[in-house]
Order: C-alpha cells, then sequence, then structure tokens
C-alpha cells in the first residue's frame, strides 16, 4: 500500500453579506440592544441601580450565563457601569450609564408602536409591575 500523503485546505472565502460591507447605523444600532434579554435589563435598570442577583429575581426565565453575558456586553458597549463598592465582599451594583440612557426614549417609541401593533403585549410598566408580582 501507498502512504497517502496529507495536504492542507484553505479555508473557503466567503462573501459577505451587503449589510456587513455597508455601516449602516440601524443595524449597528439593533445590535447594541436587540437582543431578548438587553431591553428587559434595560428596562429594570431605568428605574435604579441593581446588583446582580436583584436582577436575576426580577427577570424572569433568564440563565445566570445568559445575565452575565449580557451584562458584558452591555457594560463593553458602554451602556451601563459597573460600581465595585467592595473588593473583598465583591459587592457590584449595575446602572445605566449615560449612553444606556438614552435609548430610553427610543425604548419608549418602540413600545408605543408595540401596544398599538401588537395584539396583546404589555407595557414597560406593566411588565415591570408583572415582574414584581
Amino acid at each position: 500500500m501507498t502512504k497517502q500523503e496529507v495536504t492542507k485546505r484553505l479555508p473557503l472565502s466567503q462573501s459577505k453579506s451587503v449589510y456587513e460591507n455597508e455601516q449602516c447605523s440601524v443595524i449597528a444600532a439593533l445590535k447594541v440592544f436587540a437582543t431578548k434579554w438587553k431591553p428587559c435589563i434595560i428596562c429594570f435598570l431605568s428605574e435604579h441601580p441593581l446588583r446582580y442577583n436583584a436582577l436575576y429575581r426580577a427577570i424572569p426565565n433568564i440563565s445566570r450565563k445568559m445575565l452575565s453575558l449580557h451584562l458584558d456586553e452591555m457594560e463593553r458597549d458602554g451602556l451601563l457601569t459597573r460600581v465595585l463598592f467592595d473588593s473583598k465582599l465583591q459587592r457590584v451594583e449595575y446602572k445605566l450609564s449615560p449612553k444606556g440612557l438614552s435609548l430610553l426614549p427610543l425604548m419608549e417609541q418602540l413600545q408605543d408602536w408595540g401596544l398599538e401593533n401588537v395584539p396583546g403585549s404589555l407595557s414597560i410598566r406593566e411588565m415591570l409591575d408583572a415582574a414584581r408580582a
């Protein structure tokens, strides 16, 4: 039998989407906060700063891993700030940064659109109240 020679395969170059080539501001903005959980996090932090466990208890059905991942991404994107009170006890609070606060009027407009066009949808206030109940 002859020995086969192993050759390296070169990765195929994938064609980029039109949207990846252009810096569309709408798509860029949606990538920052339009996920399943980030609007919820923004809504809860819009009232007052919260600690990690308080956020975890407030947002129904979110896993600890997803909450940590989204908080890290939002901190990296400048939407929230992580305030460390005691490094020994690791007491940390999260609050919206000025950039995160600037999303609130946009979220209110999205809320108004949703209330008009999506039957059975809840307002931000109703969602927050239902989570506390």
